[in-house]
């Protein structure tokens, strides 16, 4: 009989997927890994059960994630001390340990597998098919997975030009913000005559509470170098280049051990699968400048210059790296073409809405219960994301914005949560897809602040090359704090709109072009709690520490003359007493610390509480 088998227990072999991602990491998931081993050898079940490292599952609001297969069953938030009972309990008798399990807010049922979880139900995974699947350190899981299929069938059944035809009936638009239609700019820079040409992969992800392409890197880092060696037998280039930023150290690791195992397997380098197609790929290191997201000022960086835009045209499909024609795609791009040359461009086009094809990625976080990574069919509303997959907004409180599209988008109300998430919807509505990042704002958050905080992010990021950038974004953040501040002239709202247009328009780069998205989708939405901020000095949500209510003011009754003159000039009749007779009172409740009774007072008798 085969060992841990009985007749009453049939053997089952275990895997146990932990989550190695950088967000379950920083929650300890290593120390978990570790501690499972060792309880699996001091169990006598480490021949029974494997303890397999992968990416992300997406949930990472309750990280570190378990999955244990066959049976599916989803644990989260799991500390090492929970190895042993995972071991003892699950693995040795395959009972589930339901105080791990995911409660699905907000009646905090329980689900018992991850096919259960509303979280995950909504999803289409393409770029994240194999994140939270397979060991992304290990390419015999990728090649198990169909990984590098897509290589083999564009080398030995296609032509390059058929292969660009075949990304361009896809429909898929480039991921990276723009939405430019990939097979198009696939099309331009194969066509370039001069040479050597270039494939590069734009993984600066620089927009804050953005992940996806660091995800995909640290799940499935083979999936983009298999997209790129495609793209340069597609286009005619020997060499690729990832451009990634150093603050990514598990990604970075990640594609050198991938690369490393490629180049092993002859899967990159000379002579790729017999057919005597060469393409290679090395990484370059950014600083962390939100410019270099910018395709002209990564290049620059790339070749060692200042991670500056420059005006095109000429493009980067004619004249880019090293003046050399050059493919720039970034991340998730490249993550869906395997796909699309395995399945077809029909396959892919069938995905998503008319003009906007296939899938998304979108980072989701805020104020929201499910906080994490998603991938949806492009127009899936609002609504769906945060309130099927999200599960809402924690604490009972009133959604009241989204930010999508990162500090280059807009915050859309709740009258907007119908829209269907697709490029042309966004932008209809004052916002834009950007790299796919989804921020969630409850009644709490002061939509001023918001802006006042994308703007001071963007300004501080601006490389200042040009000059509307530079200075227009300053005088944008000068006013929006000064309005903050409670210092605002009912004069700045118009002056927020002109010169936010005027940069909008005349900026060099896409970071100048979308900085003032923030402040004037906030303006055409919110333009209530502007007003609040200069007319009434008030912030509705309190968030403004310039203008959160002070202490209510209370009548020191030793001291009071009973004059009565405190009752004469408050507004909103929240003080009570007798002429002459007994000392004033103030109603706490009905007081709005307006402070007009201390200013009549004559005798000096009323303070605010606590001074």
């Amino acid at each position: 009989m085969i060992p841990g088998a009985s007749a009453d227990k049939p053997y089952i072999h275990h895997q146990i997927l932990v989550c190695a991602g950088t967000g379950c990491t920083s929650s300890r998931s290593a120390e978990l890994r570790q501690s499972l081993h060792n309880e699996l050898t001091r169990c006598g079940l480490d021949k029974e059960a494997d303890v397999v490292p992968t990416g992300c599952f997406g949930f990472c609001e309750l990280g570190p994630v378990v999955v244990i297969h066959p049976e599916r069953v989803f644990y989260c938030q799991v500390a090492p001390d929970d190895a042993k009972e995972i071991v003892e309990r699950h693995i040795a008798k395959g009972e589930i340990i339901e105080r791990l399990l995911y409660k699905h807010p907000p009646e905090g049922a329980t689900r018992n597998t991850i096919d259960e979880n509303e979280f995950f139900h909504p999803q289409h995974r393409v770029a994240l098919r194999n994140c939270g699947v397979i060991n992304p350190e290990d390419i015999d899981d990728y090649l198990a997975s169909g990984g590098y299929a897509g290589l083999a069938k564009a080398l030995t059944v296609m032509t390059p030009a058929q292969v660009v035809d075949e990304v361009t009936r896809s429909g898929l638009r480039g991921r990276g913000g723009a939405g430019f239609l990939a097979g198009r700019k696939w099309a331009f820079t194969a066509a370039a005559p001069d040479t050597p040409k270039y494939v590069v992969c734009n993984a600066d992800e620089g927009d804050p509470g953005a992940f996806m392409d660091r995800s995909i890197l640290e799940g499935d880092p083979h999936a983009v170098l298999e997209a790129m060696a495609i793209a340069g037998y597609a286009i005619g280039a020997r060499q690729g280049y990832v451009y990634v930023r150093a603050e990514y150290p598990i990604a970075v690791h990640r594609l050198e051990v991938a690369i490393e195992q490629a180049r092993q397997a002859g899967l990159l380098g000379e002579d790729i699968l017999g057919t005597g197609f060469a393409f290679d790929i090395e990484l370059r290191l950014g600083a962390g400048a939100f410019v270099c997201g910018e395709e002209t000022a990564l290049l620059n960086s790339v070749s060692g210059k200042r991670g500056e835009p420059r005006s095109r045209p000429p493009y980067p499909a004619l004249s880019g790296l090293w003046g050399k024609p050059t493919l720039l795609n970034n991340v998730e791009t490249y993550a869906n073409i395997p796909q699309i040359i395995v399945n077809g461009a029909a396959w892919y086009a069938n995905l998503g809405t008319e003009r906007s094809k296939g899938t998304k990625i979108f980072s989701l976080a805020g104020k929201i219960n499910n906080t994490g990574l998603i991938e949806v069919p492009m127009g899936t509303t609002l609504r769906t994301i945060i309130y099927d997959i999200g599960g809402g907004i924690p604490g009972g409180k009133a959604f009241k914005a989204v930010q999508t599209g990162g500090p280059s988008g807009g915050c859309l109300p709740a009258q907007y949560l119908d829209t269907p998430i697709d490029y042309d919807s966004l932008i209809a509505v004052g916002s834009m897809m950007g790299s796919g990042g989804l921020i969630v704002m409850d009644e709490s958050d002061c939509m001023v602040d918001i802006a006042r905080f994308y703007l001071e992010f963007t300004q501080d990021e601006s490389c200042g090359k040009c000059t509307p950038c530079r200075i227009g974004t300053r005088r944008l953040l000068e006013i929006i704090t000064r309005i903050t501040e409670g210092k605002g002239e009912p004069e700045d709202l118009e002056r927020l709109e002109d010169l936010g247009r005027d940069i909008r328009e005349a900026s060099l780069c896409g970071l100048g072009q979308t900085a003032p998205n923030p402040v004037l989708s906030t303006l055409r939405y919110f333009r209530h709690e502007y007003e609040a901020h200069i007319n009434d000095k008030r912030c509705p949500a309190g968030v403004c520490a310039a203008l959160k209510p002070k202490g209510k003011f209370r009548v020191d009754g030793e001291k009071c003359r009973r004059c009565g003159l405190c009752v004469r000039f408050c507004p909103v009749e929240a003080i009570s007493g007798e002429l002459r007779k007994t000392p004033f009172v103030i109603d706490a409740g009905r007081c709005i610390a307006c402070g007009a009774c201390a200013q009549k007072c004559p005798a000096k008798c009323i303070a605010r509480e606590g001074e």
